[in-house]
């Protein structure tokens, strides 16, 4: 059966498809355990920054092919353009959810409008969610709470600028727990980051032409992370961003075809995924101090 597509374009169409108030145009707080509507089956198209806090695992979300890595305690968050699809698991007839959506209207012209976009868990979440400790969920809430007080005072010239403010500190905190989780789970991402190191090796290991040069988010794809997530791990890991690692790895195989190979360099190149010999030339010598031709040339000499 198809999902029922809602446009989550304001605070208010959430709020609705609820039954829940809106108390402020521009951002609301809630609780689906006081929902006097629930949802079942539906693709939510996000127009809205969303936060929410899943206190159990009864419903599935997905985005895209790929389900949430998702379970009790876990912080999930979305940004304009996103989609998402919700189902309930069978026999469950409640959303045990907190959260927070608040529309990019809200944060124009205030701190938090020019900071959202350094915010990367918006754009990596929606395959590696976050998941609270007992403390930090106690942390979410009462912020939550500080933003939902706020709402029942009377809008005056400062109400925008306070509960920007107040979100802020909440992402600020996300920052800090996605910090925490990143070092609690060294173990996996140092296997995350050694099955990324494999695949790049993996990518030139036959002499076949390829019809482009590797990109992150061809590795991220392979890996069911998000680019930014991956490039974050990679350098927590390795001290190195993962366009430097690439980087790296396609001079090496480019120098090892120029010692070894008959092949022209605009060959190479081609072979390599660049489209242009030029633009090879330009990052090997950039990489190198030599171009192409004078880096072949040096082993000759040397041999």
């Amino acid at each position: 059966m198809d999902n029922k597509i809602v446009n989550i374009d304001c605070v208010d169409a959430y709020n609705r498809l609820f039954g829940l108030p809106t108390r402020h145009p521009l951002v609301t707080v809630v609780d689906l355990n006081n929902a006097p509507a629930l949802t079942d089956n539906v693709r939510m198209h996000y127009g809205v920054y969303a936060l929410f806090l899943k206190n159990g695992v009864n419903c599935t979300l997905k985005y895209g092919r790929r389900k949430y890595d998702y379970q009790a305690g876990t912080v999930v968050s979305f940004s304009p353009g996103q989609v998402i699809d919700v189902v309930m698991t069978e026999g469950e007839i409640s959303h045990d959810v907190l959260g927070i959506l608040f529309h990019p209207d809200l944060i124009y012209g205030t701190p938090l409008g020019e900071k959202i976009a350094t915010f990367d868990f918006f754009d990596y979440s929606q395959l590696e969610a976050l998941h609270l400790s007992d403390d930090e969920r106690a942390i979410f809430i009462n912020c939550l709470a500080n933003i939902d007080k706020e709402l029942d005072h009377p809008v005056d010239s400062h109400s925008s600028l306070v509960i920007s403010a107040n979100i802020q500190l909440l992402l600020e905190y996300l920052s800090r727990f996605y910090d925490r989780q990143f070092i609690t789970r060294h173990k996996v991402n140092s296997e995350i980051v050694a099955q990324f190191e494999r695949m790049l090796k993996e990518y030139y290991d036959s002499p076949d032409t390829k019809e482009a040069l590797p990109a992150v988010s061809y590795f991220a794809d392979k890996l069911c992370l998000t680019p930014k997530y991956l490039s974050e791990l990679v350098k927590r890991e390795t001290g190195m961003t993962t366009k430097v690692l690439i980087t790296q790895h396609l001079v090496n195989v480019a120098k090892h075809r120029l010692a070894v190979s008959n092949d022209d360099v605009g060959m190479i190149a081609y072979k390599l995924g660049f489209q242009y010999p030029a633009h090879f030339s330009r990052m090997f010598r950039r990489h190198t101090g030599l171009t192409p031709s004078e880096f072949r040339q040096k082993i000759v000499e040397q041999n």
